[in-house]
């Protein structure tokens, strides 16, 4: 078995599909006593990962929205 990618270098689908697969093997398979607390370990670095990776799309789309908006609206843009 070959050594996982590093965490920092996965995307958030690889990171998310690679927790879904711990999660699935210590929910159905046998547990490997060896390799459980690899696989905790393992999984709660992908879990921060994804919830940073989550936290720095909502600041972007945060961004982006509010420069959308107006900040200064002219309340009257025909004066008489």
């Amino acid at each position: 078995m070959s050594a996982p990618k590093p965490v920092a270098d996965l995307g958030y689908a690889d990171a998310l599909s690679e927790l879904e697969s711990i999660l699935d093997r210590l929910e159905h398979d046998e547990p490997d006593v060896d390799r459980i607390a690899a696989d905790v370990s393992r999984a709660a670095e992908l879990v921060h990962h994804c919830r940073a990776r989550i936290s720095s799309a909502r600041l972007k789309v945060e961004e982006v929205v509010g420069d959308l908006t107006p900040t200064d609206p002219d309340p009257n843009p025909n004066p008489s």
